[in-house]
C-alpha cells in the first residue's frame, strides 16, 4: 500500500464508530523549546508476539504509561501468559554533517536529533508527529461470555480503518518529522499467521522533505553523512523480576546479565541483525541461565531470545538495491550511560560525542564475545545497566527530496512453554540422568537446563528465515483460514454451551474446528477438548456442549478453525491454523448452579482446606480455593478471623448458588492455618454464620 494509496483509504473507508484518539499532554508553554509529553500509543497485539509502539517513531523507556512500573513493558512472548516482556527500551537517533541550524541559527559540525531511549519526547520541537493510523485487514472477531465482551482484542486490537485490501492483518502507519529536515514515514506490519505471528515487519522511509517545526516550515539543505541509529534494550523477561533475577535486589540485577550477539557479514555471516538473551549473573548462587524458578517450581522465566533481521537496506538515495554491509556501525553501549540520558539537539559536545558513537562501525568481537567465559555483570564494572545492541545505517548523502529505505523484523522465540516447565522441574528434581536436546544424555543437570535453553537460538534464527522470507515474498504468503467472527459461551446448570458462526466454512480448502480450554485463569496452558472436521471423529458443526466441567472451577477457551494442509508451504501436509488470539475469552465461564433456598443449606467445600491435598481438591490452576454452594443469589460474605479480624469480603452478585474464594485477604496475603468465620447477609438482611478451617 503506498502513502497516496493510504490517504485514499483514510478518505473513503469506514472508520470504527466510536474511535478516540487519546493524547496526553503535559503543557509548558515557556518557551517553544521545552520538551511535551504528548505521544500516543497503540497495541499489536493479535499473535503470540504483542507490543506497543509510540506516535514520536520509537518506544522509549517507560513510554507506554510514563509509570516506572511498566519499565520492563514490550515484545511479549510467549503472549498467552503474563509477564513475558522482553523490552525494557529502544531509541532513534538521526544524525548529520555539516547543518546549518535554522531553529537556533547556529550551524553544527554534528547534529543529532533524537527520540528514546529516554524521556522527554519532544513531539512538538524534535520528533514531530503527524499521523498514527492502525489499518486492519478485517474487525476482530466478537467473543462473548454469559452476555459480557470478553476477549483481550477488545482493548488492545484498537483499529482506525479497515481494508481488506492491506498486506498483513494490521499495519501501524506512522510519519514524523524531524527537526533535522528528515521525514519518517514507518510501517509496521503484524500478521497472525500460522510461523508469523511472533515477529514484526518495520518498513522505514526517511525522506529529505526539510520540514523542520510544527509550522511546515523548510530548509533547502543537502544532508550529509546521515546516519540512522537505532538502540535496543532488551531482557527476557519480566517473569522472573523486573530487569534481572527475582532472587537478587533489583540494583544489582536489573539488566546487568543480557547478553547480545550481533550476526554480520563483517564478523563472517550472511545474516544481518542481532538477538539478545539471559546471561550468567555473579551473585545467582545457581546456575542462572534461562531463568529458572527456585524457589517454586523450577520453571524457565527467561528461555526466550528476542532479535532483529535486516531485510532490506538502501545502498544510497539514488540506488535503490540492498546494500549487505548495513547496518555500518553494531556497537553495543552501556544503557546506563551519561550519553542514553541527556539527549539534547543543541549540545554541541554531546551531539559530536553521540555522532561518534553512531559512526563508530564495528566492534572486534560482539558483546557476548568480548565477555566470553566472564559474567557479563562483572565484565565490565562501571556498567550501571547492561548493555543495549545498537544498528547504525549509512552514511548517507540526501538531496532535497530524496530518500532511503531501511527494513527489518525484530521478533522472540525460544522454547515452548511446556518445555520451560518440563526441562525446569527436571532440573530442580536433581535427577541421576538428563536427556539432551540431539538425544544423548548426561548427569549434569546445568548442561542439560542449558543445551535445552540454547535450543531457541535455532528458533529465533527461524524467525528471521520466516520474516525473510515473507518480505521477499511481498507478503504473499498463504494465508490461514479466518477465525468465526463470532464465539459465544454461555454458563449453564449442567455444562457450558459454545457456539460459533460459520463464515469459515466457505474458505478454500476449509476443514474444520479444534476448541480449547483451560482451567481458572486464561494465561495457562490449554488442552484441546474437541474437534470436528477432517481426520477427526465428528463431522462439521457449530456448536459443542463441554458437559465435562466440574463444579467450583472457572473456564477459558478458544476456537481454531484449520485447512487441509495443501497450503502450508513451510511443512507441506500440516494443516495451517487460524490464531488462538483471535478467540480466546478472558472471562469465566463456570457451572451456574440455582441458588440455594434456605441459609442452612450452605455449605463451604472444602472443609477443612488442607494444603497437603490442594491439588485434589480444585485443581493445579487453583490450589487455594475454597467453595461455597446454596447460597442464595445475592449477598455478601464477611469473613473474620476466629478472633474477630474482618479479613476480606466478597459481594456474591451473579444470581447462582456457588461463590468462590482464593484463600486471599483484602491485602492479598494467603491466609494462615486456622479456624475462619463467614457471615453471609442478603439483602433483604438474613444472615448466618458458618466455621471453617485452613491448615497449612
Amino acid at each position: 500500500m503506498s502513502n497516496n494509496e493510504i490517504k485514499l483509504s483514510m478518505n473513503s473507508i469506514k472508520k470504527i464508530p466510536g474511535h478516540q484518539i487519546v493524547v496526553l499532554v503535559m503543557i509548558n508553554m515557556l518557551t517553544v523549546l521545552e520538551p511535551l509529553f504528548c505521544d500516543e500509543t497503540k497495541w499489536l497485539a493479535i499473535g503470540s508476539l504483542h507490543s506497543w509502539y509510540s506516535s514520536a517513531g520509537c518506544e522509549i523507556e517507560i513510554g507506554r504509561t510514563h509509570q516506572v512500573a511498566e519499565q520492563q513493558d514490550g515484545l511479549r512472548w510467549p503472549a498467552l501468559y503474563r509477564w513475558q516482556d522482553c523490552q525494557v527500551a529502544k531509541a532513534l537517533w538521526i544524525g548529520t554533517t555539516n547543518f546549518n541550524d535554522l531553529i537556533v541559527d547556529k550551524a553544527f559540525d554534528h547534529k543529532v536529533v533524537h527520540v528514546g531511549p529516554r524521556g522527554p519526547i519532544d513531539e512538538n520541537n524534535e520528533f514531530m508527529s503527524s499521523d498514527f493510523i492502525l489499518f486492519g485487514k478485517f474487525p476482530h472477531p466478537t467473543v462473548i461470555v454469559d452476555g459480557l465482551q470478553a476477549s483481550h482484542t477488545i482493548n488492545m486490537d484498537k483499529v482506525d480503518v479497515f481494508d481488506e485490501d492491506l498486506k498483513t492483518d494490521r499495519m501501524l502507519y506512522n510519519i514524523v518529522n524531524t527537526s533535522i529536515g528528515i521525514t519518517m514515514t514507518r510501517k509496521i506490519y503484524a500478521s497472525s499467521k500460522q510461523y508469523h505471528d511472533n515477529y514484526f515487519i518495520h518498513d522505514y522511509i526517511y525522506k529529505n522533505t526539510g520540514i523542520y517545526n510544527k509550522n511546515g516550515d523548510t530548509h533547502n539543505q543537502t544532508l550529509e553523512g546521515l546516519i540512522i541509529f537505532y538502540q535496543f534494550r532488551l531482557a527476557p523477561s519480566r517473569e522472573i523480576g523486573l530487569g534481572g533475577l527475582q532472587t537478587l535486589p533489583q540494583t544489582a540485577s536489573w539488566g546487568h546479565n543480557t547478553m547480545n550477539h550481533v550476526y554480520h557479514p563483517f564478523y563472517g555471516d550472511t545474516l544481518r541483525g542481532f538477538l539478545s538473551y539471559h546471561g550468567r549473573h555473579s551473585q545467582a548462587t545457581f546456575d542462572n541461565i534461562g531463568g529458572p524458578n527456585i524457589s517454586g517450581d523450577g520453571h524457565l522465566g527467561a528461555a526466550q531470545f528476542p532479535g532483529v533481521v535486516v531485510l532490506h537496506a538502501d545502498v544510497s538515495a539514488t540506488n535503490k538495491n540492498n546494500d549487505y554491509s548495513q547496518p555500518s556501525s553494531t556497537p553495543f553501549l552501556d544503557s546506563g550511560s551519561g550519553i542514553t540520558r541527556d539527549n539534547s539537539q543543541f549540545n554541541e559536545v554531546l551531539m559530536s560525542e553521540e555522532y561518534a558513537l553512531m559512526s563508530s562501525g564495528h566492534p572486534d568481537l560482539t558483546h557476548d564475545e568480548a565477555v566470553g567465559d566472564e559474567y557479563p555483570d562483572q565484565w565490565q564494572p562501571v556498567s550501571q545497566s547492561g548493555k543495549s545492541q545498537c544498528l547504525g545505517f549509512g552514511p548517507y548523502e540526501l538531496n532535497p527530496g530524496d530518500s532511503i529505505r531501511i527494513v527489518f523484523a525484530e521478533g522472540v522465540n525460544g522454547i515452548n512453554r511446556s518445555l520451560c516447565y518440563q526441562i525446569g522441574s527436571q532440573w530442580l528434581e536433581g535427577l541421576s540422568s538428563y536427556n539432551m536436546p540431539d538425544g544423548s544424555s548426561t548427569n549434569n543437570a546445568d548442561e542439560f537446563k542449558n543445551a535445552w535453553v540454547f535450543t531457541g537460538v535455532d528458533s529465533i534464527l527461524k524467525t528471521f528465515d520466516h520474516a525473510t522470507r515473507n518480505w521477499e515474498l511481498d507478503f504473499s504468503l498463504p494465508e490461514s483460514p479466518p477465525p468465526p467472527n463470532v464465539f459465544e459461551v454461555t454458563s449453564g446448570g449442567n455444562g457450558i454451551n459454545l457456539k460459533w458462526s460459520n463464515n469459515a466454512e466457505s474458505w478454500l480448502n476449509f476443514s474444520g474446528y479444534k476448541i480449547y480450554r483451560s482451567i481458572h485463569k486464561p494465561d495457562t496452558t490449554f488442552e484441546l477438548i474437541f474437534e470436528c472436521g477432517l481426520g477427526t471423529d465428528n463431522p462439521i458443526v457449530n456448536d459443542y456442549f463441554d458437559n465435562t466441567a466440574k463444579r467450583g472451577f472457572q473456564y477459558y477457551y478458544y476456537i481454531l478453525t484449520f485447512d487441509d494442509g495443501s497450503s502450508n508451504i513451510i511443512e507441506y501436509g500440516v494443516p495451517m491454523r487460524s490464531n488462538l488470539f483471535w478467540t480466546r475469552t478472558n472471562e469465566p465461564a463456570f457451572l451456574r448452579r440455582p441458588p440455594g433456598e434456605n441459609l442452612s443449606d450452605i455449605r463451604i467445600v472444602p472443609n477443612p482446606y488442607h494444603i497437603k491435598a490442594r491439588n485434589l481438591q480444585f485443581g493445579e490452576s487453583g490450589p487455594d480455593r475454597i467453595m461455597f454452594y446454596n447460597l442464595p443469589g445475592f449477598c455478601t460474605i464477611k469473613i473474620f478471623t476466629e478472633r474477630g479480624d474482618l479479613i476480606s469480603i466478597i459481594e456474591h452478585d451473579n444470581g447462582s448458588g456457588d461463590e468462590a474464594w482464593d484463600s486471599l485477604t483484602s491485602s492479598r496475603q494467603v491466609v494462615d492455618s486456622g479456624v475462619y468465620i463467614a457471615h453471609i447477609e442478603t439483602p433483604t438482611g438474613e444472615s448466618t454464620v458458618h466455621k471453617f478451617a485452613v491448615v497449612r
